[in-house]
């Protein structure tokens, strides 16, 4: 008999867009509505209000995983050439000391070396697509980092260690891109390109857990992977490996899609 836990989390791997894209003017100006109206609707298919959120984002890459532990984080504005005005938004989200040591325990425990970080702020990886999901920035934040060695089976292996926090009212957030090759953008050849690593990919992450994991694993094989995702360019990609690691044995499934800027872009959730 399989026991259902009603107030289990899901594991999200959403897009963060490009820079402060959903907070100005772009061209053309729909470009990024549907993926706003996306975001800004997470919410409200959650099983409950999250009692914290654990983002990683594919902006912060350590030799260890690293956590926030400052109780009230700064933002990082780590994007650049974007109008005046997008530099003063704000995300007043509370930390969560208590929540980022648990987090390196964690960590510590699966044999992956974990630091905890008192002054590092939120990058825009973080703070962009939370200000839609979350606009009231109520709900205690802590960002973790990815390894910079990129290795996929690593980040499988962080999230199986955090999964016990889904059952705690933690919500588990990947924030990158599923194409992030920057020369793609807006280049037509890869609608076709991206369209195919895409489908690639929503079969991996929708089938068994076994056999997702070893397909996530092995990311590099898929069609057109590093014309996707050219090498050490892939740190937008891996925050999905970290979700799918968390999701343990629960289903995958692929909950947003768009064309943007002439690629294909998806995002995913399991449980």
């Amino acid at each position: 008999m399989t026991i259902v836990n009603d107030s289990r989390m899901p594991a999200l791997f959403v897009p963060h867009g490009a820079g402060p894209c959903f907070f100005m003017d772009w061209n053309p100006p729909t470009a990024w509505n549907r993926m706003a109206d996306f975001l800004k609707h997470v919410a409200s298919t959650l099983p409950a209000r999250p009692k914290a959120i654990v983002l990683v984002s594919g902006h912060w890459l350590e030799a260890a995983f690293s956590v926030t532990s400052g109780p009230q984080p700064k933002l990082i504005y780590d994007y650049h050439g974007f109008p005046a005005h997008t530099y003063e938004l704000r995300y007043p989200a509370p930390g969560e000391p208590q929540l980022a040591a648990r987090i390196a325990g964690l960590l510590g425990k699966a044999r992956l070396p974990a630091r905890q970080n008192p002054t590092r702020g939120f990058d825009h990886g973080m703070f962009i697509p939370l200000k839609l999901m979350f606009p009231d920035a109520d709900i205690p934040v802590v960002q973790l980092s990815l390894h910079h060695d990129l290795d996929p089976q690593v980040h499988l292996e962080a999230g199986r260690a955090l999964a016990p926090l889904r059952d705690e009212g933690v919500l588990i957030v990947g924030s990158g891109m599923s194409f992030h090759n920057m020369r793609g953008y807006g280049d037509p050849r890869f609608g076709p390109i991206s369209a195919e690593f895409d489908h690639w990919l929503v079969q991996a992450v929708e089938s068994a857990a076994q056999q997702r994991e070893q397909a996530l694993a092995n990311w590099t094989q898929a069609p057109s992977a590093r014309l996707c995702h050219p090498p050490r360019a892939e740190e937008h990609l891996l925050p999905l490996m970290l979700v799918a690691g968390a999701a343990g044995e629960d289903a995958g499934q692929r909950i947003f899609t768009d064309r943007v800027m002439e690629t294909t872009l998806s995002a995913f959730r399991f449980g």
